[in-house]
């Protein structure tokens, strides 16, 4: 379900998280799948549980999945507004930028730079 590169300086909690977060993204991992239980998962990877339980976590936060107890981890149907909460994001900065007085190229040069600081994989 999901690949991890060990050559990639991307640590493998990162990896798994943006790799779910993609696939839920793209529409591939449809809202209510069932995600692989955090041992299985781990154990396919040769992660410790715990990096994996990491990677679930961050990405319940984000409101991508859900945990339902002893039923598992499925996609959320918040997953389903993530590309329309990064607008939203968008907008509320581009207004603060324009109150602080910035001009255009500066307000995406900040963006720019707080995107390459990211460990995207």
């Amino acid at each position: 379900m999901i690949t991890l590169d060990p050559a990639s300086p991307v640590p493998p909690f990162e990896q798994v998280r943006t790799g779910f977060a993609a696939k839920i993204n793209s529409g591939e991992l449809a809202v209510g799948t069932k995600l692989p239980t955090v041992r299985a998962l781990a154990a396919e990877l040769g992660l410790a549980v715990n990096t994996v339980a990491r990677s679930y976590r961050e990405l319940e936060e984000a409101g991508l999945v859900e945990t339902r107890g002893r039923a598992g981890t499925f996609v959320s149907t918040s997953g389903d507004r993530t590309l329309a909460r990064a607008r939203a994001a968008a907008d509320r900065y581009a207004e603060i930028a324009h109150t602080l007085g910035l001009d255009r190229d500066a307000a995406i040069e900040i963006v720019r730079a707080a995107v390459t600081a990211l460990p995207w994989s």
